[in-house]
């Protein structure tokens, strides 16, 4: 695998190849105050494990680096590793990037990680993708959005589901993957949200199923609004529960032990039963610096029931291995 770094062609071609191909490296090493992230997550056949590997870069006066974020979803343990801005390329025809000698794109990933505490090596090898619906007015999940150039931060799914074929020796430890499920997002800008949810889960008794749920504080214009980015994918198709297509956030709690979401657009609402199970620490970036701490659980569990606008029930199933992030002050926003 091959990354080039080198940019050619006119300004604004270049600057629309972005907008329409938002997977790759969105930014310029001259940024300042600026993260880039993306997100790999793999469970394994059995699900019996379930590791994630953010490779990313961080660009800030004095502190700029690339890293590998890297979470062990069964014991919670994490690692934050970092390297030098000259040890993070990518390419500038599609979407690949490489930090150290480690190789992240959408066929799979090539991983070799050496730092205190943890070794990592192999390769991960990905088929049978299904991608998210892109169109010339809606390049991406985040609509119309993907043309605002203010925003605070933007969100990419590359991947909603694929399998995975290939093993990864952790610290000696062999671990197969083959026949598990994967899925691959991104992040980028300047701070994450004030206050968010995250969910995500493939790891349902249905197999063709893939959700992803997002609500965060979204700063807009002197004030904020409660957006909203999502999808329910099962037997081929997408349900989507976006800000931008009128969807509406009818719930939102939390009781401690359970997260409650209610969703509706106009045909179908969205419910959520959501138990949070062993989480890690991860880092977040603020301005740039991935200076704030976040807990995050890949071993979360999520009940979920899609209904036709009449109540009667379309879907209705049980997954594990779920991934969630939830800042408490999201639930004070309804």
């Amino acid at each position: 695998m091959s990354c080039d770094t080198r940019l050619s062609g006119p300004k604004k071609n270049f600057m629309a190849f972005k907008i329409f191909n938002p997977q790759g490296f969105q930014g310029s090493m001259n940024s300042l105050n600026y993260f880039e992230g993306w997100y790999f997550k793999q469970v394994s056949s059995d699900h019996e494990q379930v590791y994630s590997f953010i490779p990313g870069i961080s660009l800030t006066p004095g502190h700029s680096h690339a890293f590998i974020q890297v979470i062990n979803g069964i014991s919670g343990e994490s690692h934050y590793i970092p390297y030098s801005t000259k040890q993070f390329s990518w390419d500038k025809n599609k979407f690949e990037v490489r930090v150290g000698n480690s190789v992240f794109n959408a066929k799979g990933i090539s991983l070799d990680i050496d730092s205190e505490g943890l070794r990592v090596e192999g390769e991960l090898h990905f088929s049978d993708a299904v991608d998210y619906p892109r169109s010339l007015v809606s390049p991406g999940i985040m609509g119309w959005y993907s043309f605002v150039p203010f925003m605070e931060c933007k969100h990419d799914v590359v991947s909603a589901d694929h399998r995975i074929t290939g093993n990864l020796s952790v610290n000696n430890k062999l671990i197969g993957f083959t026949g598990g499920k994967g899925y691959i997002e991104k992040d980028w800008g300047r701070s994450f949200p004030k206050a968010w949810l995250w969910l995500h889960c493939n790891s349902f008794k249905d197999p063709s199923a893939s959700l992803m749920v997002s609500v965060a504080d979204i700063p807009w214009l002197g004030s904020y609004f409660l957006g909203l980015i999502g999808f329910l994918y099962v037997h081929g198709e997408f349900f989507r529960f976006n800000t931008y297509g009128n969807a509406k956030i009818n719930e939102l709690s939390n009781s401690g032990e359970w997260v409650t979401v209610r969703l509706q657009n106009r045909k179908h609402l969205l419910e959520l039963s959501i138990r949070k199970n062993t989480s890690g620490e991860l880092k977040a970036p603020v301005n740039g610096e991935m200076s704030r701490h976040i807990k995050e659980s890949i071993d979360s569990e999520v009940d979920v029931k899609l209904m036709d606008k009449y109540k009667h029930i379309l879907y209705e199933d049980h997954g594990i291995r779920a991934g969630l992030e939830t800042i408490e002050a999201i639930f004070h926003y309804l």
